[in-house]
């Protein structure tokens, strides 16, 4: 057990409503008799928040909180990690990953308005979740306790907790229809799919599994154009209308997903040493990486672009694992943001049955796209193509050594 029960009188639990917040919200207050205050957070999963509130009431718990968190989490948490361009083991866009330490740090606000000593949080023993949502609370308060039911209670089968939910006369709401048989996440960015026939890397995944995606094979027969506006390496405008960071996501989540873009099924290492087989829709995010890309490949110069490159894989490695409150993290951002002062302009992408495609991109005031220089037409003397032989004999140098050596 974390702390002897007694020492714990206020714990604030990340709720979500659902069957296992539900049962840690009683678990809470018989193990630790404690006062439990909820907290809830739309991030874009898709779901109404609000019933989490009339659970918690009729739970018996007099400090709620329901927030909109959407745009938060997309300007101070998602645009920052895209600057970096960051991609977890070549594939991975970071969806859940990135949604964690922004929970974390209005759990450790809430316990400090409301007087709490713990938070505590539904993650499983087995899973990344844990350690993210607990290293960004020591992180930003190192004297909190933290109450991680999956780790000390023995309720490990979903029939063990409906058993515990009817014995203590818990509201489990049974869906009409078929219910998902997938353990699923879902925010802004992303929507991910664990267990079930994915617990197999050979099986392929179910084509009714996917929610947020058409088929690209159903896609529509025509491509999507759609025109981004970069301004300091943030998208601001599409298609020429200004938009907020979350109605960019939203609005890049729908033309996404129509065209059947986003899909991404892989095997992944795990902080906690496993392997896990997980199939996540990023609409949004699958849009997002190249056509940064294509901005920057305009109005980078050379070495910032490939040192940010070379620095990206431990960026990505230091969200994936929890450390986004981490100095080394904060240090790694400023670099980057440094770096996107000049990342501005459009870019054009063509959408078509699960493909995106640049094919087009400008910057008026930035570009370090020199036509006349790259040019292979005449160049009116504006590069000396005569420079190119001492260049190469001082590179080739150490090689011709070596070479009569051997």
């Amino acid at each position: 057990m974390s702390e002897h029960p007694s020492q714990i009188k206020k714990v604030v639990l990340a709720y979500s409503g659902g069957l296992d917040t539900s049962v840690i919200l009683k678990w809470l207050q018989d193990v630790y008799d404690c006062e439990v205050v909820t907290f809830t957070a739309d991030i874009g999963q898709g779901e109404e928040v609000e019933p989490a509130r009339e659970k918690a009431k009729a739970l018996g718990i007099k400090e709620i909180y329901v927030e909109d968190l959407r745009e938060e989490f997309a300007r101070d948490y998602v645009f920052p990690m895209f600057r970096a361009n960051a991609i977890y083991e070549g594939e991975y866009l970071l969806g859940t990953s990135i949604a964690r330490p922004l929970i974390a740090k209005r759990l450790i606000e809430i316990a400090k308005e409301t007087g709490a000593e713990a938070v505590s949080h539904g993650a499983t023993g087995k899973g990344n979740d844990q350690v993210r949502f607990e290293l960004g609370a020591y992180a930003l308060n190192p004297d909190i306790k933290v109450i991680a039911p999956w780790r000390e209670w023995d309720l490990n089968s979903r029939q063990k907790l409906l058993d515990y939910a009817e014995k203590h006369g818990i509201p489990v709401e049974m869906k009409r229809g078929k219910k998902s048989p997938y353990s699923m996440d879902a925010n802004l960015l992303h929507i991910s799919y664990e267990g079930d026939i994915l617990e197999d890397p050979w099986n392929e995944p179910e084509d009714d599994m996917w929610r947020w995606t058409t088929s690209p094979e159903m896609a529509p027969e025509s491509a999507t154009y759609v025109e981004l506006t970069y301004q300091q390496g943030d998208i601001v405008a599409i298609n020429g209308e200004t938009m907020s960071p979350a109605t960019v996501m939203e609005y890049l989540n729908k033309v996404g997903g129509e065209n059947g873009v986003g899909r991404l099924d892989i095997v992944e290492n795990r902080y906690v040493g496993m392997k896990a087989r997980g199939c996540y829709e990023t609409p949004a995010g699958t849009i997002m990486l190249p056509a940064h890309r294509a901005i920057e490949s305009l109005t980078l110069d050379r070495e910032v672009a490939h040192l940010k490159d070379e620095l990206m894989p431990k960026y990505a490695s230091l969200i994936y694992n929890g450390y986004w409150w981490s100095p080394e993290r904060e240090m790694l951002q400023k670099m980057i943001d440094a770096s996107q002062k000049t990342v501005n302009g459009l870019v054009r992408i063509k959408l078509y049955k699960g493909n995106v495609t640049v094919v087009g991109r400008s910057s008026d005031e930035n570009s370090l796209f020199d036509e006349s220089i790259a040019t292979f037409e005449d160049d009116d003397g504006a590069f000396n193509q005569q420079d190119a032989e001492g260049f190469i004999k001082l590179n080739a140098l150490r090689l011709r050594i070596a070479a009569k050596n051997r």
